[in-house]
């Protein structure tokens, strides 16, 4: 004969029910045991027995699975709270990467002009010079196709042009120098008129 099914329902003897307990506990323990054995998990079970005393059975305890289920939610709030810093932080450093690279950027981009001005500046010189040196003819020729002769001359006339430059440098730094001082040198007290105002006073 095979098994005979159980009703399920609430045992009403006292002691049949406390047997009964006791059977049904032992095997649900060791089915968590195998749960938590061959699948890996983590497994809590906490029993009340018809007296009131408590049974449990954790893998690996029932502590550890207890905190663990009663701070779940807090413990999502602290993952979202931790990756949104992550993100605020990643953000302002890439913003903080991105400010660097455009102010090097602009730094380059003004030596560039820079260059590019001296460059003109440059070609300004030549080209006043070639117009010394060729005494105002307008026939233009590149430096390459000058002879020796021609570059010694050329090469006096970006030196005269160097001493004009420094002469007018030179004036200009005189004019302002002395704009500077007539600003701070008060005129003198005219002492000669204050002294004939004064006799004629005490004569009338």
């Amino acid at each position: 004969m095979g098994r005979r099914k159980i009703e399920i329902k609430m045992v009403k003897d006292s002691n049949c029910r406390q047997v009964t307990f006791s059977k049904r506990r032992t095997g649900l323990f060791k089915k968590a045991n195998e749960l938590a054995t061959l699948c890996g998990t983590e497994v809590g079970v906490v029993v009340f027995s018809p007296g009131g005393k408590p049974y449990s059975f954790g893998q690996p305890n029932v502590e550890s699975i207890a905190d663990r289920f009663l701070n779940q939610d807090q413990r999502k709030t602290t993952t979202t709270t931790n990756a949104s810093s992550s993100s605020k932080r990643r953000s302002k450093s890439e913003a903080a990467a991105l400010e660097k690279l455009n102010q090097q950027l602009n730094d380059c981009m003004n030596q560039l002009n820079d260059e590019k001005l001296r460059g003109e500046a440059l070609d300004k010189g030549v080209a006043d010079a070639k117009g010394l040196f060729l005494g105002g003819n307008n026939e233009s020729k590149s430096i390459q196709e000058l002879g020796k002769t021609e570059l010694e001359k050329l090469k006096e006339a970006l030196e005269e042009l160097r001493e004009r430059v420094k002469e007018r440098a030179g004036e200009m730094e005189a004019s302002s120098t002395l704009l500077m001082l007539s600003n701070a040198i008060e005129p003198p007290p005219k002492l000669e008129d204050d002294y004939v105002k004064t006799k004629v006073a005490k004569n009338v």
